[in-house]
């Protein structure tokens, strides 16, 4: 399987990646390993559901919403162009946002059904968690995925992880303002094409 698919599974579970964070030590280490334990239970239930593609992105985006920092998560992808919107114009494109990553990942979930992901221990980096955890896809060699989580929305929330040496974060955010400079910085055409892309 291609590393960019492998990627790929794991990206939508935790959707990509986000901003500097405040300090959030408030959560303790095993409060984060079971929000990653949680979020990642959901989404392999998902996987192996049966449903149609279209109940299936919706549940995806359901899980992003519930899990991610998705504020956090849209500004760090937009960039700079966030600091100028006004809070209209950037809730529409967060919404955008959390239906592009669950198409785009949804996609492939057909070629992962009865994998599994074992979530271990957090650990303190900088100002948020770390949780480490295997990724066991049908069979193949293993994947370190770190998970970076945060509660500094009042709840944990995840905002990146690192698959392989791979930062999730810096993916999206490259991809996303690629979108925008081929539309000449247009965020209202940015936003039309991810409420079809994915």
């Amino acid at each position: 399987m291609p590393n960019s698919t492998r990627r790929g599974f794991l990206g939508m579970i935790a959707a990509s990646g986000v901003m500097a964070v405040t300090p959030a030590h408030a959560m303790t280490a095993g409060e984060a390993s079971a929000a990653i334990r949680r979020a990642v239970d959901e989404v392999l239930g998902i996987i192996n559901s049966g449903r149609p593609p279209a109940q299936l992105y919706a549940a995806f985006a359901g899980v992003f919403r519930r899990h991610a920092d998705v504020d956090a998560i849209s500004r760090s992808a937009l960039g700079p162009t966030a600091r100028q919107m006004d809070p209209a114009s950037f809730g529409q494109f967060r919404e955008a946002m959390t239906g592009y990553v669950a198409r785009k990942y949804g996609r492939r979930f057909q070629e992962f059904l009865g994998s599994r992901i074992e979530v271990g221990a957090a650990r303190p980096l900088k100002s948020f968690w770390a949780v480490d955890s295997t990724a066991y896809l049908n069979g193949r060699s293993p994947m370190r995925v770190e998970w970076h989580i945060s509660d500094k929305t009042g709840q944990p929330r995840f905002f990146n992880l690192i698959i392989e040496g791979v930062n999730m974060l810096a993916s999206e955010r490259e991809e996303i303002n690629a979108m925008l400079a081929r539309r000449k910085g247009d965020v209202g055409a940015l936003i039309a094409d991810l409420q079809q892309a994915g």
